[in-house]
Parts: structure tokens; sequence; C-alpha cells
């Protein structure tokens, strides 16, 4: 229980950091506390809610706001986006999803350095 808590904390001080993150360092988290890859995928989607909605709101009562204008057709198009990736999730072969999580870090790691 410890553990997860300390995971959660991470997930949620590179969420609140980084603006993204939380879910990428929960999914590697909740499959080394026993959980397959797809429930892991769900469990991380689930925990992003809560760890966004506070990080906004740290932000904001910093003073830190977000460009209206640009967050609204981002917005839209992701939750199409979400929509989608939620009802493919159970439809891809685990060991896909698991090479595709594992080129999406990759990427994100070597774009992070450019």
């Amino acid at each position: 229980m410890k553990l997860r808590g300390i995971w959660g904390a991470a997930a949620g001080f590179l969420n609140g950091l980084l603006g993204s993150g939380g879910g990428l360092a929960a999914v590697p988290a909740l499959k080394a506390q026993g959980l397959e890859q797809k429930q892991a995928h769900a469990n991380a989607v689930a925990l992003m809610l809560p760890l966004s909605a506070v990080s906004s709101a740290g932000m904001l009562l910093q003073g830190v706001f977000p460009d209206w204008g640009m967050l609204l057709p981002l917005t839209l198009g992701g939750l199409g986006g979400s929509l989608l990736g939620s009802f493919l999730l159970p439809k891809i072969p685990t060991d896909l999803l698991r090479r595709l999580f594992g080129v999406l870090l990759i990427y994100g790691g070597v774009r992070m350095f450019l």
C-alpha cells in the first residue's frame, strides 16, 4: 500500500510539473503491482482525471492560465481521440499494446533531448 502511494505521488508530481507524464509513470508502476497491461492502462486513465484537475487548479491559483482559444479545439479533438482509444483498447492484442506503449516512451524521451 505504501509503495502505491509513492508511485501515485510520482505520477502526480510529473503531471503537475510537466503537464503530462503521470500516466506514463503509472502504467509501469501498475504493472509492477500485478495488473495486466490493459488493466494498467485503464487505471492510469482513471488516475489522470483527479491528478489533472488538481494540477490545473494549482496552476490557476498561481495565475498561470491556459490559452482558451487554443484549448477549445484541442479539447474537442482530444475528446474524440479519447473515445476512439477507449473503444480500441480492448480490441488491441496485449503484446502490441505493450510495444506501442514502449515506442511512445522512447519517442517522448528522444523528443525531450532534442
